[in-house]
């Protein structure tokens, strides 16, 4: 943070040593112990008030705040260094910015979803403290609903989502040949949608940030459309250590979840996520009892899992399997 702006909140977990030796050093430094609704314990000294909830969160309000966190909070009780200077080692932290990311590109069946967010210093702040990260790191369905939940309920955040449904991503890869080609398409689409909110985001957006999953960056940045072309774009490798591509890859999976489990009701089977040994059965017994047009509408049918379940030649693996994370 700037000079000009100190830090006056900070909020952190505890576990419960970790509360009762805080709790024991407000009482012998002069803290006035108050009752606060939901909270184990509340002090307050001067203008800073300290407050650990039934949640087992802490939070630290206040003139004083930074002062309390660094020389007591962090050497005394949490033995780390959590204080949120993330403005001061890295600017792109809280710069006003978008974050795009997809879902399903590796998934047979169900669509490709591309998803965008638009995040100011306050949304990365609260996303912070919401525990919001990228959602390959989430393993539960249901946790991804629920940030997805606060992501979309955060003040200050604006987001879209296009899902490119199996019939329209067919579609798009006849045409286009290449799957990053269509991605690049997606996150382009994306980027509109958002700048097309631009009046609504304060601050304005000053770049854009995404995974880049292709070989050369030109890739998507000659498929931004008009309002896009406004915007500074950054595509890096682990793009999703940002927190607006982790909010991004979050919307992005929840409804990937979502669409995949519209599809499974309407063909009356449980279609698996991913291109393995399951895909592989499901997708056999889907055509031998729905017949070979099944596919089409619930998968991507480029994809050599198709080939297999219709028991044609598969074709040659694509180099366009490039992509680090």
């Amino acid at each position: 943070m700037g000079e000009n702006k100190p830090i006056t909140s900070f909020a952190s977990k505890l576990t419960e040593e970790q509360a009762a030796q805080l709790e024991s050093h407000l009482l012998a430094h002069d803290f006035e112990m108050r009752e606060v609704p939901y909270t184990h314990f509340a002090g307050r000294r001067d203008k800073l008030n300290v407050n650990y909830y039934t949640s087992g969160k802490l939070l630290v309000q206040g003139k004083g705040t930074k002062e309390f966190v660094e020389f007591v909070l962090e050497p005394e009780i949490l033995k780390e260094a959590r204080l949120g200077y993330e403005a001061e080692i890295n600017p792109d932290f809280v710069r006003p910015r978008l974050g795009v990311d997809e879902s399903g590109k590796g998934d047979f069946f169900g669509p490709l979803v591309v998803a965008g967010v638009y995040v100011n210093e306050s949304v990365v702040r609260h996303w912070q403290e919401q525990g919001i990260k990228d959602s390959k790191r989430v393993t539960s369905d249901r946790r991804i609903a629920d940030l997805a939940k606060i992501i979309r309920a955060t003040p200050n955040c604006i987001w879209t989502v296009v899902p490119i449904g199996p019939e329209s991503y067919n579609r798009m890869h006849a045409k286009m040949r290449t799957v990053n080609k269509i991605l690049a398409w997606g996150h382009a689409r994306v980027i509109e949608n958002l700048m097309e909110r631009r009046s609504e985001m304060n601050p304005a957006p000053e770049l854009a940030i995404s995974d880049q999953f292709a070989r050369s960056k030109s890739t998507v940045a000659d498929a931004l459309m008009e309002l896009g072309r406004d915007l500074e774009l950054i595509q890096r490798h682990k793009a999703e250590e940002d927190l607006a591509v982790a909010g991004a890859s979050i919307l992005a999976r929840d409804v990937f979840v979502s669409k995949l489990a519209e599809l499974s009701e309407k063909t009356g089977v449980s279609l698996p996520k991913g291109g393995g040994a399951q895909v592989d059965e499901t997708a056999k017994e889907l055509v031998k009892s729905k017949g070979q047009t099944v596919l089409n509408p619930v998968a991507k049918t480029h994809f050599r899992n198709a080939a297999r379940a219709l028991g044609l030649p598969e074709s040659p693996k694509s180099d366009e399997k490039w992509h680090k994370k």
